[in-house]
């Protein structure tokens, strides 16, 4: 919304320094700052508000160091998360511009869902909360829409460099003229030009030809079909990363401050790559898929990153707040489809390893404990409690160490993450 009115203090009245917010790192900076302040200022406040209606964790007896004193820690306190990277997104991001509304939609979507099932557990005393198949259902209903949203908006495109001997071949193969833009290059004596158009195409980290295509497992089809049924597997697998990134960041959640930081990490690796993929000159000297508009991700994931780092002062141990699932559904859908709008989901196994560790932890344990159970008579065990994290606690680690130790694993994570821009 500032954006706009400053665009207009300028253009009507030259007014001194509306110019400013013209510029994407300023207002990504502004992000930050105001993220950060609504987080802690107002974060404080709304804890307060849980403690007064008495909205407190119930921690069940795991048999874990320092648990007992966790019960009645105010919970839900992902509304700070939430209302930090919202407000910040709304004030200072441009709002026509697709990418955004996918990423409010997503934040509003998956915080609803988490609402919900805090919701219950707390105010209905019901432990289990919102029942899992109604919480599937949610996280697969958010993610199609997203989906259809990168599928068949026009303004979802990619642009791609053409040598212009190849170029009548390439737009052909597009399916013609009217299904793409040409931008000839500006050097009258340049060789290529620029095609922009809709893609199923992304990523594909360690190759030299660093790009797969959806339309692959339609191979059979002529290129017409392809592109005409690629929604068929795109679709899909939005459904599976947007549900398997959010249960991650939920499974995640079990320690002060472990999700929160490690969330914030991922953040500041996806906010580079969205500037990269957002920026013509860098994206090409790169040799990175060139997403037109996608940098004004950077001014959402920059909220994000303060939103996540500013809650970090009340969620840090010893924790005076959880983030519950209202918090961690949101922050694991954001990063998933952030990771999707701007084509790096085929990164997400390296860049979010903390969660898939998590997660899968979870499921060996489940899928030995009833193999061995229907094998031996009496189920086994794997890790001495899952998620991975509880692990380390049962085996005596404290647990702000464990989320140091986690938050430098992530930190290397990131690192490797954004050293595949080069490492082919």
């Amino acid at each position: 919304m500032l954006y706009y009115l400053f665009e207009y203090l300028e253009k009507e009245f030259q007014f001194p320094g509306a110019s400013l917010f013209g510029f994407l790192s300023f207002r990504a900076a502004m992000a930050i700052i105001l993220s950060l302040l609504i987080s802690t200022i107002y974060g404080k406040r709304i804890i307060k508000f849980l403690q007064k209606k008495q909205v407190g964790e119930t921690v069940r007896d795991l048999g874990l160091d320092g648990q007992a004193e966790k019960a009645g820690t105010p919970t839900m306190g992902g509304i700070i998360i939430i209302l930090a990277t919202l407000i910040p997104a709304l004030l200072l991001a441009k709002l026509d511009n697709i990418y955004v509304l996918i990423m409010l939609v997503t934040t509003i979507g998956l915080g609803t869902i988490g609402f919900i099932d805090d919701y219950i557990k707390v105010f209905k005393k019901n432990k289990a909360g919102l029942a899992g198949k109604f919480k599937i259902v949610g996280q697969v209903g958010i993610g199609m829409v997203v989906a259809c949203m990168l599928m068949f908006n026009d303004n979802v495109t990619i642009k791609e460099k053409v040598e212009n001997q190849f170029l009548d071949g390439f737009v052909a193969k597009l399916g013609g003229p009217d299904k793409v833009t040409v931008t000839s290059a500006k050097d009258t004596s340049a060789t290529y030009s620029w095609v922009e158009h809709q893609s199923t195409k992304t990523t594909l980290p360690f190759f030299k030809n660093n790009e797969f295509n959806y339309q692959w497992f339609l191979g059979w089809m002529d290129n017409d079909g392809r592109a005409k049924w690629a929604w068929l597997i795109f679709i899909p697998a939005v459904i599976v990363i947007v549900t398997a990134v959010s249960n991650g960041a939920n499974m995640t959640d079990g320690i002060d401050g472990l999700a929160t930081g490690t969330s914030a990490i991922v953040g500041v690796t996806l906010a580079i790559f969205a500037y990269v993929s957002g920026n013509i000159i860098f994206s090409d000297y790169l040799n990175v898929m060139f997403i037109p508009d996608s940098g004004e991700l950077v001014v959402f994931i920059s909220a994000f990153v303060g939103a996540c780092i500013g809650f970090l002062w009340y969620n840090s141990y010893p924790a005076q707040v959880f983030m519950g699932d209202t918090g961690s559904l949101a922050i694991g859908g954001i990063i998933a489809v952030f990771a999707i709008a701007i084509r790096k989901e085929l990164l997400i196994p390296v860049l979010c390893g903390i969660f898939l560790a998590e997660n899968l932890s979870v499921m060996i344990q489940v899928v030995y404990f009833k193999y061995t159970k229907k094998k031996y008579g009496e189920g086994r065990r794997v890790f001495l409690m899952a998620p991975l994290h509880h692990h380390y606690q049962k085996k005596g680690m404290h647990e702000s160490k464990i989320v140091s130790r986690f938050w430098i694993v992530g930190i290397f994570l990131a690192i490797i993450t954004i050293v595949t821009l080069k490492l082919r």
